[in-house]
């Protein structure tokens, strides 16, 4: 992750990537070419080490079709999708796996497994989703939250949301990265809640409940991506102009504004959930090889962030 300008933002990640090695990853029924393909794409830049988990069958026919070879490929057979987001999670649990990636199942059915009371990977922060995106018009890599899991979150959703994003950015390199909290327009009104929401965040922020970043809100978006902007509307601040997170007030505005991102600014996003006991890959048949291999580069830092996390508490 850079503060400098430029292209080739993903492939920075991917150069702090070379000297770790690969994380062994479950991989949740992955029976369809693209996903099959993105897990062996990512184990061949030395990003993960997949364990295939799904219909064993299935899994050798989708690789036989797309000429993929699984010969040195761990499969765990089980017989359907449910079973499979199951075993991934179960893997995980077990210690035999420290990422979790989502293969051709839908999203919902693999988060289930995630949350399940008894047998998922539940911790006390509440589970949230990042894209984290590479905007050619933008001057680093600028990560989105949370806008594919919590639909209207309320203030203490936040406080997690926000903190699962900044940990996500300091394993990506970051000291102290700065948080924009965004909402329609950049002054504290009760007839706009997300704005008060914005402010409360910033004091929690002052009082330590939410540690590591620098936050700043509310911002209306002119006014939290151009520095001009705010000079113009008189905004003092370190993170106008200069954010490596958005924090949007609910998951339209943050699906609306992520995909304004990608389709008219041709932005790529990978994409994360954060908040569970390890970091899970969500791929998207739609989403570019490049897009792939940098969800699997992100998750990857993340699993060497935790595992030092881990280390430095024994």
């Amino acid at each position: 992750m850079t503060r400098e300008s430029g292209t080739g933002k993903y492939e920075l990640l991917l150069a702090r990537c070379r000297s770790l090695a690969p994380v062994p990853t479950a991989v949740a029924h992955p029976c369809e070419e693209t996903a099959l393909a993105g897990a062996l794409e990512a184990a061949a830049h030395g990003l993960i080490t997949p364990i295939l988990v799904g219909p064993a069958a299935r899994i050798q026919a989708a690789a036989l079709k797309a000429g993929l070879d699984l010969l040195r490929t761990r499969i765990v057979d089980v017989p359907h999708s449910h079973a499979s987001a199951a075993r991934a999670v179960e893997l995980v649990r077990r210690g035999e796996a420290e990422l979790l990636m989502k293969g051709s199942l839908h999203s919902d059915e693999l988060l289930s497994a995630v949350v399940a009371k008894e047998t998922g990977l539940r911790t006390e922060r509440r589970i949230s989703h990042v894209f984290i995106m590479d905007v050619p018009t933008y001057h680093k890599v600028l990560i989105v939250t949370d806008a594919a899991i919590n639909i209207a979150p309320g203030l203490e959703e936040k406080a997690d949301i926000c903190q699962n994003a900044i940990d996500l950015a300091t394993s990506l390199g970051l000291d102290t990265p700065k948080v924009a909290i965004l909402a329609g327009v950049e002054t504290v009104t009760t007839k706009m809640p997300a704005t008060i929401d914005a402010a409360a965040l910033c004091k929690m922020s002052e009082r330590g409940q939410i540690r590591g970043g620098m936050l700043d809100g509310p911002l209306a978006f002119d006014n939290a991506i151009s520095r001009d902007a705010a000079r113009i509307k008189g905004i003092l601040s370190t993170v106008a102009g200069d954010p490596d997170i958005l924090l949007v007030p609910d998951l339209e505005a943050g699906n609306i504004l992520a995909k304004q991102l990608s389709f008219l600014a041709n932005a790529d996003s990978a994409g994360l959930v954060l908040g569970a006991r390890v970091p899970i890959i969500l791929t998207s048949r739609a989403d570019s090889v490049r897009s792939r291999i940098a969800s699997c580069a992100v998750a990857m830092l993340a699993a060497h962030a935790r595992r030092q996390a881990l280390q430095a508490a024994v």
